[in-house]
């Protein structure tokens, strides 16, 4: 998998978003002022190169859905992020969090509580 650059991911967003979609119903997603819809169609082409996007053919148009996954590109960005700026150390990256929000221990623990929740939700699954 490659990381997407800002404008494929923006436009991949929209995908997860809406599931399926011409280049027209992506551009309606976009905010305002939106791109021509050659460029949108470009970018979109890229990403199927790059295999994050597959579609099905109506004669001349096309319509396009992800073939990867929300959550398997945020797991392999965080892990790229963080290894290019924590060494890889979650640690580190919540080390760095917490300064730099000025998190207080009781804002720390709520935070630990939040994530023991979650993973505890997800095991019950």
């Amino acid at each position: 998998m490659k990381e997407l650059t800002k404008a494929e991911e923006e436009i991949m967003q929209i995908l997860w978003k809406i599931e399926k979609g011409f280049v027209k119903d992506i551009i309606e997603q976009m905010p305002e002022p939106r791109p021509a819809y050659n460029t949108v169609s470009t970018i979109v082409r890229i990403l199927e190169k790059k295999g994050f996007v597959g579609y099905t053919a109506f004669g001349k148009s096309h319509e396009y859905y992800p073939l990867i996954a929300e959550d398997n590109y945020k797991s392999f960005f965080l892990k790229n992020f963080m290894s290019g700026y924590f060494g890889g150390s979650f640690e580190k990256l919540v080390s760095f969090f917490a300064r730099d929000n000025n998190l207080n221990v009781k804002e720390l623990d709520q935070l630990m509580r939040h994530v023991k929740n979650d993973l505890n939700d997800e095991t019950e699954q």
